[in-house]
């Protein structure tokens, strides 16, 4: 599942073995390629051509141009829905300063102490919740400046175990 904005407003989309559905709704669209990037579809009796003329990985976003008119789509997969219901969807863009917990658990194990240097994605401890171990990773590069916490603690959600 993801969802897809386009002109602030956003759509669920979910593809699985009965086809796509849209805001819960089944799509009944005829899709034919005219080339690489370009489709042909018809929707309810009424023709539209479609061009994908960019993609940005990195923000994840498209652009295409539906009947001459360019859109901008912004997609968020399933691992960004998770971190916004997390509240974890703005440390991808921004400055690291703090790690915080995801969920309540336990701290199994500290890859980190102060002075370190950490790179995006780089493990900084191991936490255990419900039974579950989670790698907690690096959202950014930084020098690691405080643990807040220690082994074997016990941590409530949104509490601050790595200050930058």
């Amino acid at each position: 599942m993801f969802s897809a904005t386009i002109n602030d407003k956003t759509f669920s989309v979910e593809k699985n073995e009965k086809g796509i559905t849209v805001a819960d709704k089944a799509i009944d669209w005829d899709i034919k390629p005219i080339d690489g990037r370009k489709f042909h579809l018809i929707k309810n009796h009424q023709s539209y051509e479609a061009e994908l003329v960019s993609i940005d990985k990195e923000s994840k976003t498209l652009q295409i141009r539906l009947n001459k008119k360019l859109v901008e789509v912004a997609l968020k997969d399933r691992f960004d829905l998770l971190l916004e219901e997390m509240g974890m969807e703005d440390v991808a863009g921004s400055a690291v300063q703090d790690i915080k917990a995801p969920m309540p658990g336990l701290i199994l194990d500290l890859k980190v102490k102060p002075g370190d240097e950490v790179k995006k994605g780089d493990v900084v401890l191991i936490l255990e919740a419900m039974k579950m171990e989670n790698i907690i990773k690096s959202p950014g590069d930084g020098v690691v400046s405080e643990v807040k916490v220690n082994l074997k603690q016990s941590v409530e959600k949104n509490q601050v175990l790595i200050t930058f």
